[in-house]
């Protein structure tokens, strides 16, 4: 594994051994879209020793990692399929449910907790904007990536359309993410992490026990295209 310096960025400690994310969750630390940040200024902005979190890194380390968890060791078709094959049936199964549900419990508690109706009107964006996010990797990223991973692996020319074409898909892909990432801080602000007001029905109790597994969903998923996928695309 690499060595952990100050200036290593949160999603290449990440990338290196997924396990190291549960660290940063449990620190506040965003590990998907803000895995650019360099550790030392994570660190910093949470106001967090940087030795501390080194010592917590080193010790999840001594146990090796298994295949399973390293993603970065995958071939990149092998990830795609894994992406769609458990990030994207997720999203494709619980968007709108939760979108449902969200919109029930404005109904019913938004008189009392106007914060839901925000909620509920955010998560129906995030559900609308996912539907065009995800055709876009299944239908046009992914599959150019496949092909031009196979041209390079035979000893070919990968075709100029393309490698245009996942240039294209990674500066649109990176933008939304930023934008479903800011969405979703947005959520996690409004219902105070997620604390089930005392008053709540069981239907705003599972809305929120949905939008915290959804949230757990995308940091994972957004994490492995960011520092992963995405990477690797760009140098096909």
């Amino acid at each position: 594994m690499k060595e952990i310096t100050p200036e290593s960025t949160v999603g290449d400690i990440v990338s290196d051994d997924y396990r190291t994310a549960e660290i940063f969750e449990k620190h506040g630390i965003d590990f998907c879209c803000g895995g650019k940040i360099p550790f030392a200024e994570a660190c910093m902005e949470k106001g967090l020793d940087i030795a501390v979190l080194t010592s917590e890194i080193a010790s999840l380390r001594q146990e090796p990692v298994g295949r399973s968890q390293n993603y970065s060791a995958w071939a990149l078709p092998f990830l795609a399929d894994y992406i769609v094959n458990t990030h994207h049936v997720y999203l494709k199964e619980n968007d709108y449910k939760i979108a449902s549900y969200a919109r029930k419990s404005a109904g019913a508690h938004g008189s009392r907790h106007p914060e839901v109706i925000q909620i509920a009107a955010i998560f129906e964006k995030i559900a609308r904007d996912m539907v065009g996010h995800l055709q876009e990797e299944e239908e046009v990223l992914f599959p150019a990536l496949k092909r031009t991973d196979a041209a390079r692996a035979a000893g070919n020319v990968p075709e100029a359309r393309d490698r245009e074409a996942i240039r294209n898909s990674l500066l649109r892909l990176h933008r939304e993410h930023e934008e479903i990432g800011d969405a979703v801080h947005a959520i996690r602000h409004l219902s105070k992490e997620y604390a089930i007001p005392a008053d709540a029905c069981n239907t705003l109790m599972i809305t929120y026990q949905k939008l915290k597994e959804f949230e757990d969903d995308l940091h994972k998923h957004v994490h492995l295209e960011n520092n992963i996928l995405f990477l690797k695309a760009a140098q096909l």
